[in-house]
């Protein structure tokens, strides 16, 4: 049977077939949807953070490390941790009830807000620094079961339940004022209140005055009907408005950082929770947790606003053709340029959706990189030796004199540069320079970019060596010269987003380091090439390496420990996507939580699924640098986004190469076969290639691998 993949995979484009193109002109004639409830607005961090931790697919998470706030809310509040009301159900308690609106309280269990604004307006109650699982649990138990298309009818049956009908105070917040309100009654089914002005009269401006009047007669034009998403409850400890206040705050959130525009028109299945709001939900607070580059967090707005925009021109594209009935030119001329707006629309929405799902966000976001530009040789084409030392004594600067800097072992006369920091060093350096750090802690505060060909060697051992990256950041080192040399330091990160080194393009080779990690440890990007030779890293809370698509990664003699996972190789069968080359000798990949070695890739369909012709067997064997095979080709499976173990544990590490060298020669051939067969399909001949020149690995021999938590190998299909 063949494998389904799963919604996060993004489908490709369409090609222009005759049956898109029926499907594009169909929905270009459709009605126009009914009007949306909110506006886009992308999720924005905050200073005030929750971490979360350990979330599970029903709801339930570990407890969270610190409480804060979590949404864009830029007024202060007092933070006091309190436990989801969803979970204060049990027997003889009806605190969290839904439907019993008259049973007893026994006082509020939320938080009071103390605005920003005039002494006399009332208190609200804080609301939006809910938890992750908190929102979760919420919409998974009424929207579970929903279409797009059914979204604001389970939502209006979500409020019935939980709303006070009437007899509460709000404040009317909008973008130019503030205004007290009492409301007198609740339309569940358009989502709006009924609405009077509160006595006495209060009202906060942004700039101007606003009578009574003035706000009387707006609320004429609205017909005293005004959106639930601009009403925040006024604080009552009494506990009688708290799921009042809960459940506005979860449509507020709902409609301005999950739904889309366009949802309702997408594919009208069942799994609107799993496919759209679970991963948005994620994403937020990912961002507002620090947990998504900065860069990648811009180009989610991005995306968002161009696709709102496209969104908008298509929409009134397809009502102007649908008030007139004629076969003209200039209609067919915009019945074709809907569906190039519509092409278009989908693929911004694919890109949405890699960003949203956890596993592809960093595969595909990082398609180029927005770092720093190479300096070049200097014009007056010297290059610069620069020391790094927070004190120089006498003693080490002679002995840098006679191993580093003397002209009899530069074999020339040079110039020298002196720093007391390395991030200093590094933004004065050009092409060709070399950094020399003396013993010593260094502490980093903002990013190594190393954009030129430049050479960086500690004066010493490792561990005399150490610079530290402090504070908030995306990166500690990043890479993007054509031949980059990092050698005799020891890198310590902390508290960071990304991996502790990135190579983005061009040759980085790390000979003789340390590296302790939190994140990820190396990821070796797209079109980059690393040689890192007889290092140590361990700690990552991720991957201790990320090989992608296209990249050359040469590992030798190095040890691995302590990480989520030792390697982890994400390689992708479509055709503009590149197998990287691998070379791995002697490496001691060990005591991972997870698997030594990692391979991730797509799930193929019936189409690309079929067997593999015969004599592949022989021709992997062939391939074998150790001739044993015994470890046949097998695939783990997804489940709820884990690894699935591919066999027992492997003790001896020979066999342990055997079992990656043939699963990585099998993904390979398999690429090379789908390959051909598109060539084919579009009329292509193609000679057949050596499988050598389609191998991922070039060499993997003498690896050891002990006491990995899930075995030497794994694949993780998505």
């Amino acid at each position: 049977m063949a494998e389904q993949e799963p919604e996060s995979a993004a489908p490709p484009l369409r090609e222009g077939t005759t049956a898109a193109a029926a499907a594009a002109t169909a929905l270009i004639m459709a009605p126009e949807p009914a009007a949306e409830v909110g506006e886009i607005s992308p999720p924005e961090a905050e200073e005030e953070r929750t971490e979360v931790v350990g979330m599970e697919i029903d709801g339930r998470a570990e407890e969270p490390s610190q409480p804060g706030s979590a949404t864009g809310s830029s007024e202060p509040a007092e933070v006091v941790e309190v436990p989801p009301l969803e979970d204060k159900e049990s027997d003889g308690q009806c605190c969290g009830c839904h439907d019993d609106r008259s049973c007893s309280k026994s006082g509020t269990v939320l938080q009071r807000l103390v605005p920003e604004r005039n002494g006399s307006f009332p208190d609200t109650f804080q609301t939006d620094n809910l938890l992750f699982y908190e929102r979760f649990k919420t919409y998974q138990d009424f929207m579970l079961d929903c279409k797009a298309s059914e979204v604001r009818e389970f939502t209006a049956d979500y409020l019935e339940k939980v709303l006070e009908p009437s007899g509460w105070r709000a404040v009317w917040h909008t973008n130019v004022f503030e205004v007290l309100v009492e409301v007198a009654d609740v339309e569940c089914s358009t989502l709006k209140a009924v609405v009077r002005l509160a006595e006495p009269f209060l009202c906060e401006t942004q700039g101007g005055t606003f009578t009574p009047e003035c706000i009387q007669e707006l609320l004429e034009l609205k017909e005293r009907r005004l959106p639930l998403q601009e009403l925040w409850v006024v604080f009552d400890e009494s506990g009688e408005f708290d799921q009042t206040a809960l459940a506005l705050e979860h449509v507020r959130f709902f409609y301005k950082h999950i739904w889309r525009s366009w949802d309702e028109e997408d594919d009208d299945d069942f799994d609107y929770f799993v496919r759209c709001v679970e991963p948005r939900l994620r994403l937020y607070y990912d961002i507002i947790e620090d947990r998504v580059p900065f860069t990648l967090v811009a180009n989610y707005h991005s995306l968002l606003s161009q696709c709102e925009e496209q969104y908008r021109m298509f929409l009134d594209l397809r009502n102007s053709l649908s008030c007139t009935d004629s076969d003209s030119e200039a209609e067919n001329i915009s019945m074709v340029e809907g569906m190039k707006l519509y092409d278009g629309l989908e693929h911004l929405k694919q890109k949405l959706k890699l960003i949203e799902n956890p596993l592809l966000r960093y595969v595909f976001g990082y398609q180029k990189h927005a770092g720093f530009q190479a300096k070049g040789a200097r014009p007056s084409g010297t290059t610069i030796t620069h020391v790094v030392s927070a004190t120089m004594m006498s003693s080490l600067l002679q002995c840098l004199f006679r191993d580093k800097l003397s002209p009899e072992s530069c074999n020339k006369e040079i110039e020298i540069q002196f720093h007391s920091d390395p991030l200093s060093a590094m933004t004065a350096s050009h092409e060709g320079d070399r950094i020399v750090i003396c013993p010593g802690h260094y502490i980093v505060e903002g990013v190594l970019y190393i954009a030129d060909s430049v050479e960086l060697e500690g004066y010493g051992l490792p561990d005399d060596i150490v610079i530290e990256k402090r504070g908030k950041g995306d990166a500690f080192v990043e890479c993007t010269g054509a031949d980059v040399k990092i050698s005799s330091m020891k890198l310590v990160q902390h508290d960071a987003v990304e991996g502790i080194l990135s190579v983005h393009q061009g040759k980085t080779t790390m000979e003789n380091c340390v590296l302790q990690c939190e994140t990820t440890g190396v990821a070796v990007r797209a079109s980059a090439e690393l040689s890192m030779k007889n290092s140590d890293l361990y700690g990552a809370k991720g991957a201790g390496i990320e090989i992608y698509p296209g990249s050359t990664c040469t590992l030798m003699g190095n040890g691995i420990h302590h990480c989520k996972e030792g390697i982890l190789i994400k390689d992708f069968l479509e055709e503009h996507y590149e197998i990287p080359k691998i070379t791995m000798v002697n490496n001691v990949i060990h005591n991972n939580e997870g698997y030594g070695v990692v391979l991730v890739k797509p799930a193929t369909s019936a189409e690309v699924g079929e067997s593999a012709p015969k004599g592949l067997e022989e021709e992997i064997k062939d391939t074998q640098s150790n001739g044993d095979t015994t470890n046949t080709v097998c695939e783990g499976k997804r489940a709820s986004e884990e690894f699935v173990p591919c066999g027992t544990d492997v003790s001896g590490h020979i066999e342990g190469n055997s079992e990656i060298a043939t699963e990585l020669s099998a993904a390979s051939l398999k690429k090379s076969q789908l390959r051909k067969k598109r060539l084919s399909n579009l009329g292509i001949m193609e000679a057949d290639e050596n499988l050598m020149s389609q191998e991922m690995f070039v060499s993997i021999v003498g690896n050891q691998f002990k006491r990995n938590g899930k075995g030497s190998f794994g694949t993780f299909l998505y």
